[in-house]
């Protein structure tokens, strides 16, 4: 069985977690529809949410693995991340990588308008 995933952040390629992706085929670059705010976890990760007004099309990556590849995935993902259904523009709902709306506003910073995890990041440490 395979698994077919959206990822937006430090699973990208050249990114922190980017090696949990060992032995995944690389399917390209992708971007979800307008529906999603974006929120930096600590600026350590990004977390990604679904909206009904106000959101932005976050890129990302897609990505073909194993189970195996999956279970590594999943386990090396920080806490309250989880599996879920994204939209993509092209018409495709994959699955991707969600943070519950409830854990981010008001506790971590809205990182929207930077437009994506890659962009924000390149600010830390500025």
């Amino acid at each position: 069985m395979t698994k077919v995933l959206f990822v937006n952040g430090t699973l990208m390629r050249g990114l922190a977690l980017n090696g949990n992706l060992e032995g995944a085929a690389f399917l390209g670059e992708a971007r979800t529809v307008p529906e999603y705010r974006l929120y930096s976890i600590g600026d350590v990760h990004p977390g990604m949410y679904r909206v009904d007004e106000g959101g932005i099309s976050v890129p990302g990556e897609i990505y073909e693995m194993s189970d195996e590849i999956w279970a590594k995935v999943e386990a090396g993902e920080p806490p309250g991340l989880y599996c879920g259904p994204v939209e993509l523009d092209d018409g495709r709902v994959l699955d991707g990588i969600l943070y519950p709306r409830e854990m981010a506003e008001g506790k971590h910073k809205d990182i929207s308008a930077f437009g994506g995890w890659r962009e924000y990041a390149a600010t830390l440490g500025s």
